[in-house]
């Protein structure tokens, strides 16, 4: 279903057509927050609405039950968290204490004190008892983020409290039983610590015996609109603002736009906009500078590698030679064929335009911002930064093989 449009003074462009008036050249297109939000869903303080993320809380569904631990791998800014406040509140004790702490604010001198807590004159200052992260976690939750900023004396020390739900405060001869559900999470490759001698092995393979991978937000640009949304409604409770509309040509922009620093970026990007926009309405002039002007019309940087002979983007359209009927099993789906026909004619488009992205957009007939979203989905360009190429030879031997492969000439004369 198309998000509903409206035109610069609000009305929905439906209702213009159908008086037989077209919006003037200079009437933006505005999108409601409630289509921004279509297909979407908010689940444990997530908002999900990618096939990745609806993996991701498959697997919470399936590990929330029980107090197993749980590593949570992703980049800075994706929502570790929010996926380890998920396991927590669909999880057997959603009523017991979520307690979170960064290991990279952990004091050297301290950190044992920190997480295991002290008794009283244990050290200098210590002038009462301390119960600690674990035992504040209690009968819940403790979620360490940063696990790999722990300090490498006191992994041990962490080993033992997970495996055996003991811990033994600074100072004390006591042992102290915890019944709490660890969960880490990290940005960084435990993995090639494990083989720098900075993590140890023992205690990565206990805390990967249960893992969840949050993806980056360049890898489900389909929840952008979405997180927009919801974003827009945060920022309208806490700034007391009635924003309702955003123009389409500021969701191209966020939709195209990097996003290195994921959700938690796009989360500051639409904060700054809700403060400089003085309407009730966000156009591409009230995002950051870096996100409205952030990608060239033309794109130069070499072309990544693209698919030897061109063959993969015919497969899904053809089926293999020599199938029998009954025995051949389907080879493609619509999805398939419609996916691969636009990156056909992307790549035409780009040919014939010899890489220039806005004259391979008029040839489109779609928006430029489509465009940048297509060369990176369908990997014609650097991924991150959504740049294409001049390279016209291997653009030429693409389109050369699919033309041969189907015995008609597809390949536009050059602008």
């Amino acid at each position: 279903m198309r998000p509903q449009e409206y035109s610069a003074n609000g009305t929905p462009v439906s209702a213009v057509k159908s008086h037989r008036v077209e919006p003037t050249a200079a009437a933006c297109e505005w999108i409601s927050l409630e289509h921004l939000a279509l297909g979407s869903e908010r689940v444990g303080g997530m908002v999900v609405r990618s096939a990745q993320v609806r993996k991701v809380l498959k697997t919470i569904s399936r590990l929330s039950p029980y107090k197993a631990t749980v590593l949570i791998n992703g980049e800075s800014g994706t929502g570790k968290e929010l996926v380890a406040r998920a396991l927590h509140t669909l999880g057997p004790v959603p009523g017991g204490p979520f307690v979170t702490f960064n290991c990279s604010n952990l004091v050297e001198s301290l950190a044992e004190s920190q997480l295991l807590g002290h008794v009283r004159g244990a050290f200098t200052d210590a002038r009462e008892d301390s119960l600690g992260y674990f035992r504040s976690a209690n009968g819940g939750t403790l979620f360490l983020d940063e696990i790999g900023e722990l300090p490498l004396r006191l992994q041990p020390k962490l080993l033992r409290a997970v495996e055996t739900h003991e811990i033994q405060p600074v100072g004390s001869s006591h042992n102290y039983k915890v019944d709490i559900r660890l969960v880490a999470a990290t940005n960084r490759d435990l993995r090639a610590m494990v083989k720098e001698g900075t993590f140890r092995d023992d205690l990565y393979y206990r805390l990967h015996a249960a893992a969840i991978l949050v993806p980056p937000l360049r890898d489900r640009r389909e929840a952008i609109p979405a997180f927009v949304a919801h974003f827009i409604e945060h920022y309208n409770r806490l700034f007391g603002k009635d924003i309702k509309l955003v123009s389409r040509d500021a969701v191209e922009a966020l939709c195209v736009h990097p996003w290195a620093g994921n959700v938690r970026e796009l989360g500051h990007a639409i904060e700054s906009a809700v403060l400089m926009t003085e309407s009730d309405r966000i156009a591409l002039e009230d995002l950051p500078m870096h996100v409205s002007e952030g990608t060239s019309e033309t794109l130069d940087d070499p072309i990544e590698e693209l698919p030897e002979g061109g063959a993969p983007l015919m497969a899904a359209i053809e089926p293999e030679a020599g199938a029998a009927g009954a025995e051949q099993k389907w080879p493609y789906s619509l999805d398939a064929v419609i996916r691969e026909a636009s990156k056909l004619a992307l790549t035409r488009a780009l040919h014939a335009t010899n890489g220039n992205c806005r004259h391979a957009a008029e040839l489109l007939g779609v928006s430029r911002f489509t465009v940048y979203r297509m060369v990176n989905r369908f990997g014609l360009g650097e991924g991150r930064i959504y740049r294409t190429s001049r390279d016209l030879p291997k653009f030429s031997a693409l389109v050369g093989e699919i033309s041969s492969r189907t015995g008609r000439d597809i390949s536009y004369p050059s602008r």
